[in-house]
């Protein structure tokens, strides 16, 4: 029994095999396994967020459905107690995220293997996989160190994010070459590139609450030539965003980013932002209107600016074409309409993103109609099974999906 990749899913899988009595080598190219452990959260190790297994399928949309048998596998909770018994405590923080108490990644992926030294899996670092193929009644797995031939691989090689931890998508071509679809890969959960000037002019600016709307472009037949219409969301988030010198980062951009990067130039959508979503329109426009009553001489900006920052504030005005002098008293009805729609409706145009190089993870990948949910077994080559980041499933900022990566990777351990 052979684990292809030392990550996440593949820790989880080899204890898991070598727990049930089968001889289990775990294949890591690094020199040390669990990379994208130790970065994630910024080295803090975002494992997991708070809710039940249900909750957590439901963030990934559609494709949570083939997530469902992986959490009831291993949920939320069940992580948490696994670490817990290894002596890492974990905490919660404010909107969810679940993180070890001492805030060090180093500690979850210790406890992870002891576990797998405790499972009797041997763990072989050093050793790069170049190529894995069908060969008698197994496999054949070509290695920098020789060959090397079992009855059943899972392959847990990560995707294409991040490629300075080890994860150059090699996974995907064996797959491949194996009969499976491969859905293109794409960054998700990375920065998004705005040539705009008024959005790189704002650059260490951070909103903390900003409702965030992912516009797809829709042609309008009845206006051929004319740029096409964005009318239709496709998504939605709500959390901070940060402008950068390179655009847009933060959780609310870095979730929509996997939109941006599916879409081809000039087909792109536009990123609506709302800067104030607890405050509504009508009561945005009476608190023009009363200030322009109360204080009329101060600066239209001097109402956003109330909860934005005055540079974002300031900018806002502009986008709605009031001079930057405007007074409140002097901003008539639609000047103030047009302040509220550039507060509560900001259109900011993408141009791309940072890439795999900056890319948390990889959306795309192995097709989910050619693997068993139930079992992580393709459904096209028996003995070979699949499980994290390889597959085409990915989810939002917040623990998500390393907690896919344990759940299938666990799964996968459970049913080889």
């Amino acid at each position: 029994m052979v684990v292809v990749g030392a990550g996440p899913a593949g820790l989880m899988a080899a204890m898991g095999t070598a727990n049930r009595g089968l001889a289990t080598l775990l294949v890591e190219r690094n020199a040390a396994p669990g990379a994208k452990i130790l970065i994630s959260g910024g080295g803090h190790c975002n494992l997991t967020h708070a809710g039940d297994a249900r909750s957590i399928a439901e963030a990934f949309g559609p494709s949570g459905r083939f997530l469902r048998s992986a959490l009831g596998a291993l949920d939320p909770a069940a992580l948490v107690d696994l670490l817990a018994a290894e002596g890492v405590p974990c905490r919660v923080e404010l909107g969810g995220k679940i993180l070890p108490a001492s805030d060090k990644a180093g500690d979850v992926l210790a406890a992870l293997l002891r576990k797998l030294e405790q499972s009797g899996a041997v763990l072989a670092t050093g050793q790069t996989v170049v190529e894995v193929t069908r060969g008698g009644d197994g496999f054949r797995i070509d290695t920098s160190s020789g060959v090397i031939r079992a009855r059943r691989v899972v392959l847990t090689t990560g995707g294409r994010s991040y490629p300075g931890c080890g994860t150059t998508g090699d996974g995907y071509r064996w797959a491949e070459s194996l009969g499976h679809t491969i859905v293109t890969p794409r960054p998700a959960l990375t920065p998004i590139l705005v040539e705009t000037p008024w959005v790189k002019s704002l650059q260490g600016i951070t909103v903390p609450d900003v409702l965030l709307r992912v516009v797809a472009p829709v042609d309008s037949p009845e206006s051929p030539g004319q740029p096409p219409r964005r009318v239709r969301p496709i998504a939605e988030r709500r959390g901070s965003l940060l402008f950068a010198h390179f655009g847009l980062t933060g959780p609310a951009a870095l979730d929509a980013s996997r939109h941006v990067s599916a879409a081809p130039r000039g087909k792109r959508p536009s990123l609506v932002c709302d800067f104030l979503p607890e405050i509504g329109d009508e009561r945005l426009a009476a608190l023009l209107a009363e200030a322009a009553a109360t204080e009329g001489r101060r600066p239209a900006a001097s109402v956003p600016g109330r909860w934005l920052p005055d540079r974002l504030a300031e900018a806002l005005c502009r986008r709605a074409a009031l001079p930057d002098n405007r007074r409140l008293a002097e901003l008539s009805r639609g000047e103030r309409a047009g302040l509220v729609e550039a507060v509560k409706r900001q259109s900011i145009e993408p141009t791309g993103t940072l890439g795999f190089e900056k890319a948390e993870v990889t959306a795309g990948g192995v097709s989910l109609a050619e693997v068993d949910s139930r079992t992580m077994q393709s459904k096209l080559v028996p003995g070979l099974f699949f499980a994290g980041e390889l597959l085409d499933v990915d989810g939002p900022i917040g623990g998500y999906n390393l907690q896919a990566a344990f759940s299938t990777g666990h799964l996968a351990g459970q049913c080889v």
